[in-house]
């Protein structure tokens, strides 16, 4: 499949509603404000409709008081594309909070291309995960691999999805009982597309295969569910392997995310 077709596919199937049916959705003109769970939104869209700076200033204005106004709601992700066409986007995100993280591409292939059988080095096995213990032992070595705190929250919402029955699958390479890389699959619902997520290896066992073995399992499983697409957001360490697999990047994708300030109360106290 070429660039266009699956850059086609990739707007027309991706970018709506259905890539998040089970989350709460405000339309707000051709931008979509999702809440996807009780502290987290996100912002996407198929396009914005050939708005001109001006209205773009106005739509980013607008979602970030939608969520603001819900004071539960502590980060919210707008993500861009860089073949959308967004006249002072940018601009207008950081005037309104939203900081630009790491841009990262958008690799779209056959899932076909994926599903080879890719050797694994001796002693390290791969396999599906659900139980709970396995899902927060795997959370707790993706937050160790990104350089971040262990997350509890993170690994609940990853049993939530388990829990939610919407086809999410977790696979984790293990050596010696220990989990050494770990990736998510992610079917989207009424598309052709699967979503691989979240591959993060222990940097000791890195250009060994591993991550390419997670990857081939997972797509193998893809073909099962009748997905036959498979897509992306790769960061530069992961999209050199996806490339070698047959997998095109056809766009890139930057993240502009709002966080809440953290406000504590303080109390003065006086000694009587």
């Amino acid at each position: 499949m070429d660039t266009t077709t699956l850059l086609t596919a990739y707007d027309e199937q991706l970018r709506t509603s259905g890539a998040s049916p089970d989350a709460a959705i405000t339309t707000l003109g051709p931008v979509k404000l999702v809440e996807f769970t009780a502290d987290r939104g996100f912002v996407t869209y198929r396009d914005l409709a050939d708005a001109d700076e001006g209205l773009i200033g106005q739509l980013v204005a607008a979602a970030r008081a939608f969520f603001e106004a819900d004071t539960a709601i502590r980060e919210v992700e707008w993500k861009t594309r860089g073949h959308d066409h967004a006249p002072g986007l940018h601009e207008a995100l950081t005037a309104h909070g939203f900081v630009p993280e790491e841009p990262e591409s958008i690799m779209l292939g056959e899932a076909k291309l994926l599903a080879t059988d890719v050797p694994l080095p001796e002693g390290v096995t791969l396999r599906q995960v659900e139980d709970e213990n396995d899902v927060r032992a795997m959370s707790a070595m993706a937050d160790e691999v990104f350089g971040g705190p262990i997350s509890e929250e993170r690994a609940n919402a990853l049993l939530q999805r388990l829990q939610s029955g919407d086809g999410t699958e977790l696979w984790v390479a293990e050596a010696d009982g220990k989990i050494v890389s770990s990736g998510r699959l992610q079917p989207v619902p009424r598309s052709d597309f699967a979503g691989i997520w979240g591959g993060s290896t222990r940097p000791e066992w890195r250009g060994r295969g591993i991550y390419r073995a997670l990857t081939a399992a997972r797509a193998r499983s893809a073909l099962r569910m009748g997905k036959t697409l498979i897509h992306s957001d790769s960061t530069e360490y992961s999209r050199p392997i996806l490339e070698r697999s047959g997998l095109i990047k056809v766009s890139t994708t930057t993240p502009y995310v709002w966080r809440r300030p953290v406000t504590t109360d303080t109390h003065t106290e006086r000694a009587l």
